[in-house]
């Protein structure tokens, strides 16, 4: 099912130009099921006490998805390029398999976080020229394996980091083994400058970032470093501090305070989330595909509509974010004849026509005005949601319309 668009993608890809980013990400799709072992477990939560005040485990069906999805610098998304799709026979926490074995003795192969280096490798297999591909992941990437096959393969990546690995010593003394740490190495570096940033709020809203970048060769895991394939590994790492400055207009008051969680960060997650996952996020009944929702039994149907529903979700973001990239490129590059038709016929309806240029920014904004977006000087630019909501009444209106006469009566 994912062949064509893979093929699609590789071909958008050898159209574009400069360095492409791979987001990778992993997301649960959560089922309430009588048998739900014909689908497959994701986790288990406590569900709340019995009366004696035992804690109530509860083993949630569903079924995980890790997708890559490959975006331009400029903010286009060019398509998916590897997605996995897996379920559980048991789940257990991280805690209970550390009393079990020790993690980092096991072979990366069975473990659920190969999925990681599978995408690498398929995504570069499919696109072609690694030294166009920056991979970016969570913390969940957090992989040294992950590093050295992105080394082998000749790519880029940027993870953000959560383990405090083991690194040569410095050149330098050091009174202690601190010094043989990564965290400690990076934080010995002084701040090399401070980056300003409009986030573009009313009330004058910048961002400052203060950076430290240093290069650490890092060791393998110390039950990995018998092994011959994992060898140490030089990483350029990147230590960035937020502040964000808001600055008032009318009393020119100032205030400062850490912004780990901004919300312009939220919103971008959720756009990304949106598109890779076909997950419906704001939670009602017009827009998404409400994937969880879905009412099959079995796995395999349910892998079958996710993959579905992926490529669904991306050309929305792809629709959305081509008209910010490319206002002026031909309609015709996004959206479909039907489409296109469709508008062409609301718009000859109107008294005072609104298409007065033919530009994939114009249509996308008629496609929007469709369910009330008024397109205000002081508006915002149509974002996911808002395409998703009008995009599904126009395929309503374009199935009426191309499959009925141009006249009746």
């Amino acid at each position: 099912m994912m062949a064509g668009h893979f093929a699609a993608t590789a071909a958008r890809f050898k159209a574009s130009e400069g360095p492409v980013l791979i987001l990778q990400d992993t997301t649960e799709f959560t089922y309430s099921r009588e048998s739900p072992g014909k689908i497959g477990y994701t986790k288990t939560i406590n569900a709340g006490r019995y009366k004696a005040g035992q804690p109530t485990a509860c083993n949630l069906c569903g079924v995980l998805m890790h997708s890559s999805l490959v975006v331009t610098t400029s903010g286009t998304p060019l398509g998916l390029s590897a997605v996995k799709l897996w379920t559980r026979s048991k789940f257990k926490a991280t805690a209970a398999l550390r009393r079990l074995l020790n993690q980092t003795r096991v072979p990366i192969e069975t473990k659920e976080s190969y999925c990681w280096l599978e995408n690498l490798r398929q995504s570069i297999a499919l696109l072609g020229s690694p030294e166009r591909c920056v991979h970016i992941g969570d913390r969940e990437s957090d992989i040294y394996e992950l590093f050295c096959l992105a080394q082998v393969l000749g790519a880029r990546f940027l993870v953000r980091v959560q383990t405090n690995r083991l690194a040569e010593p410095p050149s330098s003394p050091s009174p202690t083994n601190a010094a043989h740490r990564v965290f400690a190495q990076v934080a010995a570096v002084p701040w090399s400058g401070r980056h300003r940033v409009a986030t573009g709020g009313q009330d004058g809203e910048t961002a400052f970032l203060q950076i430290k970048f240093a290069s650490v060769k890092t060791l393998p895991p110390i039950g990995k470093q018998s092994a011959t394939r994992y060898k140490r590994s030089s990483i350029f790492m990147f230590w960035m501090s937020i502040r964000l400055r808001i600055v008032t207009r009318s009393t020119g008051s100032r205030d400062q305070f850490a912004c780990r969680r901004s919300g312009s960060r939220r919103r971008k997650a959720r756009l990304v989330r949106l598109a890779l996952e076909g997950r419906d996020v704001p939670q009602d009944h017009e827009s998404g595909c409400r994937a969880e929702d879905a009412r099959l039994q079995t796995t395999e149907r349910l892998v079958k509509l996710l993959a579905l529903i992926a490529v669904v979700s991306w050309r929305i973001f792809w629709i959305t974010m081509s008209a910010r990239a490319q206002p002026d490129a031909r309609p015709e590059t996004v959206l479909t004849p039907a489409e296109i038709e469709t508008l062409d016929r609301i718009d000859a309806a109107r008294s005072k026509p609104r298409i007065l240029r033919r530009t994939l920014a114009t249509y996308l904004l008629q496609i929007t005005m469709l369910g009330g977006y008024l397109a205000r000087t002081r508006d915002h630019p149509p974002g996911n949601i808002v395409v998703w909501r009008r995009l599904t009444k126009l395929q309503d209106i374009a199935f009426i319309a191309i499959g009925s006469p141009r006249r009746c009566g």
